[in-house]
């Protein structure tokens, strides 16, 4: 898999097949969709940044690139994508052979244009706290140090606003810092945006223009009235952290037997509104922080009443839950409203309970939001992960706003759609397919908001019917995929990143070598949880086990080697062996196994899996497992029970949570403090080596992932046995001394294959 990950570093793209199959009918049998999966901003060290403007074909619009046909005498290119000809402007007039500009260089198939005329004023990034008030003293304590902390890391010219609620809404006036001003709105009722202008007094000095849209200090509003609500962070950090200090718990009593009043939708929606009278277009973030259910405002995700319990996965798939529709469809107009508007919604949600991500969820993720669920606003996860988004350096997360998406392709595909953090511009094209997946039916997308490791998931239609003849083929059998990315960047200057891919197709008899070839494991397994996770969620009465289940037999009946009726005869090429154990895992996952998720934890696991790359999602369906002894230095274990000894030390990586496992043994002997003495300098050291190694994955990840470390036959040890492959469990023989057994009836993955190798060869 080695050369996929080389070709993702050229252009951060990762496709199941990297030969394509050339016929709709081929394209159907192959089983695993032709897909690709994108991150738009990666970091390229060598990418050239180009100083002028991209030159774009006059039909298609596809900028110019490595595979253009180039007429160096005529000074014409022919686009590869529509074969259109096109003249080069007189600036192109020194190109030749030996004289190429960095766009036509066949190894910068990835380039980026920095306009120098750029005429749009630089707005500062805005960051808009929205606070939840209804929590313990305690965890009032714990977020005003994290809001005190964010504000400092913040740079000076950023504009910073504060809204608080319980109850009521509280938008506070931080321009007036002499004393503390807050304007209240009541929880229960939907305020409009021109209600919202009028009742903070935005009209006081210069009156409402009679028509048209009011949008920020050019139409319609001061920069005055603006500043009273959002400030630069050096003017307001005072105002701000007087404010924080003297933040209290929700007043209103809340009787024994029912929730607090949380109107968490008036204050998102107020947030919004105020956002986009003031600064609509610009960089600015909603950031949420949640500690608790909505009880109260137009969305509330469950009654006051204690007595009503909130809802769970069964709830939802008897469609018993009262609110649920009617909160969804809010969060949708929200998304809406948001995406127009081009800001984004960040959701910290730190509660023992739910608080309600499974219907915030579209909102969130069209705008490409960040989201991060603990217990706590205590807890290390919520903290880090805090500091992680205004973190400038080595780790900055390079969050950009004000994306928007592009793709061209040959005639003979068409774009079904994109499962990822992104909001559709419904633009029509001949390029939109009639199957739509995900956010569909277009050929441009808006991100909101998007980092360097944001990833799309994008799917194909192959619509050519027939296999041309072998001349043909012979000539003209590639494809093309362009994909622009117009984003401004946190510097706030706006850029223009153009990737152009070619690859093979093939058809008819003797293209199952140069599939097989072509076949990346890893991107088809991430390919088939993103579509399992998107089906569960859109279609009702969808069995994800049965469907995965068939795929995979299909698969291997169709490129595994097999004697009819002989399961032993069964093999499959080593391009393909290790997709039946990303099935194995995925079947088991938190993205298919809903049992023991909440709605919401399900849902923020979905999240993550939607916006994140090819590698970091792999190890959220197959955790990687690194193994720690005296008699070798760290080495990958295979994720099973067998893995576990008495003397090693384990690491397992399942992305949201990182495990460091000590062997009974060795548990024994830290117990002892043997690691304090000099002599066992050895042990220490065998001990310290997988904390060096968990902190270099948490460093460099978001959310930052919960570490645990635990002993074996302690009750933490059961978030490295539910990762492991039960081949040993109680119905089996003992295992290995000093080895552990898994109390499950789950079949392990050898019964699973054997399974497997039966029904494919029947």
């Amino acid at each position: 898999m080695a050369e996929f990950v080389d070709l993702e570093s050229q252009d951060g793209v990762r496709m199941p097949w990297n030969v394509i199959p050339g016929t709709k009918q081929e394209s159907l049998n192959v089983v695993v969709p032709v897909a690709a999966i994108y991150t738009p901003i990666k970091h390229f060290p060598s990418m050239p940044l180009l100083p002028y403007s991209p030159l774009r074909c006059r039909t298609c619009r596809s900028v110019l690139n490595p595979f253009c046909i180039v007429d160096f005498a005529a000074k014409i290119w022919i686009c590869p994508i529509c074969f259109q000809r096109n003249h080069f402007p007189p600036h192109y007039a020194s190109i030749s052979d030996e004289n190429l500009p960095a766009e036509l260089f066949p190894q910068y198939t990835t380039v980026e244009y920095d306009s120098p005329g750029d005429p749009a004023p630089h707005v500062p990034p805005v960051y808009l706290f929205v606070v939840d008030t209804c929590v313990i003293e305690e965890e009032i304590g714990f977020l005003r140090s994290a809001i005190s902390q964010a504000v400092e890391l913040l740079p000076d010219n950023s504009l910073v606003g504060l809204i608080t609620f319980g109850t009521f809404v509280h938008v506070h006036e931080l321009g007036f810092g002499i004393v503390p001003k807050t304007y209240v709105f009541k929880g229960t009722k939907d305020v409009s945006k021109d209600l919202l202008l009028e009742q903070m007094n935005f009209f006081a000095k210069k009156p409402k223009p009679s028509v048209g849209v009011v949008a920020g200090a050019r139409d319609g509003l001061s920069s005055e009235s603006i500043s009273r609500f959002l400030l630069p962070a050096s003017e307001c950090e005072f105002a701000l952290n007087s404010v924080l200090d003297e933040l209290q718990r929700d007043p209103w009593q809340v009787p024994s037997d029912q929730r607090a009043t949380r109107c968490t939708s008036t204050a998102l929606s107020i947030a919004a509104s105020l956002l986009g009278a003031c600064v609509p277009g610009s960089a600015a973030r909603i950031m949420a922080f949640i500690g608790g259910p909505a009880t109260e405002g137009p969305a509330p995700i469950v009654s006051k009443q204690l007595s009503e319990p909130i809802r769970s996965h069964k709830d939802l798939d008897k469609d018993s839950v009262p609110h649920y529709h009617k909160c969804v469809k809010f969060y949708d107009g929200l998304s809406k409203q948001l995406v127009h508007q081009g800001h984004v919604l960040d959701l910290f949600a730190c509660a023992l309970d739910q608080v309600g991500i499974a219907e915030l969820k579209t909102a969130v993720e069209r705008t490409g939001g960040l989201v991060v669920l603990t217990e706590s606003f205590g807890h290390q996860v919520f903290k880090d992960s805090l500091k992680r988004v205004f973190q400038s350096g080595d780790y900055d997360l390079g969050l950009a706003s004000n994306g928007i998406f592009e793709i061209n392709c040959s005639k003979d595909i068409k774009v079904q759609g994109i499962i990822g953090p992104c909001a559709s511009l419904e633009k029509k094209s001949p390029l939109c397919s009639d199957v739509v997946i995900g956010q569909g039916g277009t050929s441009a997308w808006k991100m909101c908001g998007l980092d360097k490791s944001t990833s799309l998931c994008l799917f194909f239609d192959i619509v050519r019917k027939e296999t041309p003849d072998a001349t043909m083929q012979s000539t003209s059998n590639q494809f093309y995929f362009q994909f622009l990315t117009y984003y401004q960047n946190n510097s706030g200057k706006m850029r223009f990143r153009v990737t152009t891919l070619s690859r093979r197709w093939v058809a008819g008899p003797g293209s199952m070598q140069d599939l097989v070839a072509g076949f990346d494991q890893e991107a088809a397994a991430i390919v088939m949880a993103r579509q399992v996770s998107f089906k569960m969620e859109t279609e009702a009465e969808f069995d994800p086990i049965r469907w995965l289940d068939k795929a995979l037999i299909n698969l291997c009946s169709r490129f595994g080697e097999f004697q009819k009726d002989t399961p032993s005869s069964f093999s499959l090429s080593p391009r393909l062996s290790i997709f039946p154990q990303f099935m194995f895992h995925l079947r088991r996952s938190q993205f298919v196994q809903v049992f023991n998720n909440s709605p919401d934890e399900t849902a923020y696991f979905r999240m993550i899996l939607n916006r994140e790359n090819v590698t970091n999602s792999v190890v959220m369906v197959q955790p990687s497992l690194i193994s720690y002894s005296f008699h070798s230095g760290p080495e990958p274990a295979l994720l099973d029970v067998a893995a576990i000894a008495a003397d090693r030390v384990l690491l397992l990586d399942s992305f949201f949570t990182v495990v460091i496992f000590h062997g009974s043994t060795i548990a024994q002997w830290r117990k002892a403090g043997y690691h304090n003495e000099p002599e066992h300098q050895a042990f220490a050291q065998l001990l310290r080596a997988p904390h060096d190694d968990s902190d270099l994955i948490m460093k460099e990840r978001f959310p930052v992932p919960r570490l645990v470390v635990c002993d074996q036959h302690g009750s933490q040890a059961r978030f490295l046995l539910a990762k492991l492959n039960p081949s040993a469990t109680y119905t089996t023989e003992a295992s290995l001394p000093g080895g552990d057994i898994i109390f499950t009836d789950d079949v392990s993955f050898e019964v699973f294959l054997d399974h497997l190798q039966r029904l494919v060869v029947q």
